[in-house]
């Protein structure tokens, strides 16, 4: 996959910072022992993850317009960056500023080796807290917030699939057309994809009728491509992959 030179590469990190001093604002930095912002976010540049403190204030004023706290942040962009917002709610729009906090401190714990952070946090958010990180999620959120903008699926009813594995993502009716979408992120401006072999074999079975829908530039403004018919209309070689040895448990006596 192509990756996007413009990306910061601590991204995911500053993102979750500026959702947290967005949404919270100076709740959020007392969670971490801090009593003003501009000691919070030098913090980040004297363990290494920003050569700047204003690095870390431009990721606040880029969420800032999308919560109500008094601040204008980068309004002029509009909805522009939304989609990161979209992402961090799915999975962490719940929590209250200590809860979310934890999360920060363990993403933090994890990804940066600070062993100073004590983290409490419950199973179910550490499940989704490994959700993070993946392209597929974040595109598939962009999807179901903005397909009403791509002239095939405009004014559809969606319907999500994905719980079922049966190789598509959605279905959107379209008055009597159902159309097939299978979402694919892309982080940069170009790249490439797979289809899975359940993905293949809906794609060869509904033709025009399976739409692969791409998020590209998901590290800056995302844009959509739709191709439908991918069969027909690219190329792809097939590949086999050997997956690794499945460990199961087995019961060894009948439960009465």
């Amino acid at each position: 996959m192509i990756t996007n030179k413009n990306k910061h590469e601590n991204y995911e990190i500053l993102n979750l910072l500026g959702y947290g001093l967005a949404k919270f604002d100076n709740a959020f930095i007392h969670q971490f022992g801090f009593k003003t912002k501009s000691s919070f976010f030098n913090y980040f540049v004297e363990i290494g993850i920003v050569e700047t403190g204003s690095v870390v204030k431009n990721r606040m004023d880029l969420f800032d317009p999308f919560f109500e706290n008094n601040r204008k942040g980068w309004w002029q962009k509009g909805d522009a960056y939304i989609h990161r917002k979209f992402l961090i709610d799915s999975l962490f729009g719940n929590e209250n500023v200590v809860g979310y906090s934890n999360i920060v401190k363990l993403y933090l714990k994890e990804n940066f080796n600070l062993s100073n952070f004590i983290v409490d946090v419950k199973p179910i958010v550490k499940s989704r807290f490994k959700k993070l990180q993946e392209t597929g999620l974040e595109a598939e959120l962009f999807f179901i917030n903005n397909y009403n903008s791509i002239d095939i699926f405009r004014n559809g009813i969606i319907e999500d699939a994905r719980l079922y594995g049966d190789g598509y993502d959605f279905q959107v009716n379209v008055d009597k057309y159902s159309y097939l979408a299978e979402v694919k992120g892309i982080r940069a401006k170009k790249g490439r994809f797979r289809l899975t072999e359940n993905e293949y074999a809906k794609a060869k079975e509904y033709q025009k009728d399976f739409i692969i829908t791409l998020v590209l530039n998901l590290d800056d403004i995302p844009k959509f491509v739709t191709i439908d018919n991918p069969l027909k209309n690219l190329k792809f070689e097939e590949k086999i992959i050997k997956s690794k040895e499945i460990k199961e448990y087995h019961l060894i006596s009948d439960i009465n």
